[in-house]
């Protein structure tokens, strides 16, 4: 009989992740320096594309840790391993805030693309679902504070838990490419768009 040793709370996303917020804030100073339209406009060009490259970076990390939730959640139970949420004071402002700010960066940045690049842009859909999802499940989980085995975690209404089996081995693969965007592809998998 194999004796079960526990579950890892993230299965390697945190390399691979940055803040944000942060990072859209400060790029935006930058580009706000300007007083000139023109120059501006042309900062902006310059960092659109890195801004949705952190923006879908940060949105396949959402789609992994849904993912990886449903798969832990499948499991006998075990111990989560290396839960540093666990035990901290829970905050739901601190909790949220990463994923309200993604919330709100949706509705702005087309208006931005508009303004800046005078082109037309629009996220495609299931991204505000999947945002929703995960606001729901770090608010339902409370942050992780009381996490100590994967029966306690909760998952959201909504996240599609069929074949949570499989997920596992889709986060291996994407990990290896250290390009979490690439779970974006799954999003389809976890929830109905």
């Amino acid at each position: 009989m194999t004796e079960t040793k526990g579950l890892e709370f993230d299965p390697g996303f945190a390399p691979y992740i940055l803040a944000f917020g942060g990072t859209i804030e400060y790029l935006y100073a930058d580009i706000n320096r300007f007083k000139n339209l023109s120059q501006k406009k042309l900062k902006f060009r310059q960092y659109y594309k890195k801004i949705l490259e952190l923006f879908y970076n940060n949105l396949g990390f959402y789609i992994g840790c849904l993912m990886w939730a449903a798969y832990i959640k499948e499991q006998p139970e075990q111990e989560i391993l290396n839960n540093h949420c666990l035990g901290k004071e829970y905050s739901e402002e601190e909790n949220t805030a990463e994923t309200e700010f993604m919330i709100k960066f949706l509705e702005l940045f087309p208006k931005d693309m508009k303004y800046f690049l005078a082109e037309n842009f629009q996220f495609e859909s299931g991204v505000k679902e999947i945002l929703d999802m995960y606001k729901e499940f770090l608010t339902i989980n409370k942050g992780f504070v009381e996490s100590k085995n994967n029966t306690d975690i909760l998952l959201p209404k909504g996240l599609i838990i069929e074949n949570a089996e499989t997920f596992k081995e889709k986060i291996d693969e994407v990990l290896k490419s250290e390009d979490l965007s690439k779970l974006v592809e799954y999003k389809g998998l976890i929830c109905k768009i």
